[in-house]
């Protein structure tokens, strides 16, 4: 099933030909990435297998999930920004069962360094595990 958000980030994506023109955007993206509370920047928030540091959080509100993040480099904040806008203001369950295509989609996964690739999963391991322990009624 098509989703509208990854949709609009494919064809975002589409209009660069090239990848330096591609990690431009991405730099520019993380200036979207909605701020983590200073509190937050702690290794409790810390995803663990990335390269760089990125912090995230999530809270539950009205049945769904919204994340904020950071990162201390500016293409992995970038790329936070973007699993960011795909999975803000989605129920836990929504979040669990979507299918990210949109990482191939654009040759993220096929254009990132292994150590980048890595973190990429990570992020969202950790994303999802959020939504998870929020479906589950569990403290995420």
């Amino acid at each position: 099933m098509k989703d509208s958000v990854q949709e609009l980030i494919i064809e975002e994506f589409s209009v660069f030909d090239e990848w330096l023109d591609k990690y431009d955007y991405l730099i520019e993206l993380s200036d979207s990435l909605p701020a983590i509370a200073a509190a937050h920047r702690n290794e409790k928030y810390v995803i663990e297998g990335c390269q760089s540091r990125v912090w995230v959080d999530a809270e539950l509100r009205d049945g769904k999930v919204y994340y904020s993040a950071d990162s201390d480099a500016i293409i992995t904040k970038g790329i936070i920004a973007l699993l960011v806008r795909v999975l803000n203001g989605r129920t836990p369950q929504e979040i669990v069962d979507l299918d990210l295509y949109f990482i191939e989609a654009i040759g993220l996964g096929e254009n990132l360094s292994p150590t980048r690739s890595n973190g990429l999963r990570a992020m969202i391991k950790q994303m999802k595990l959020y939504a998870l322990a929020f479906a589950t009624g569990k403290e995420a």
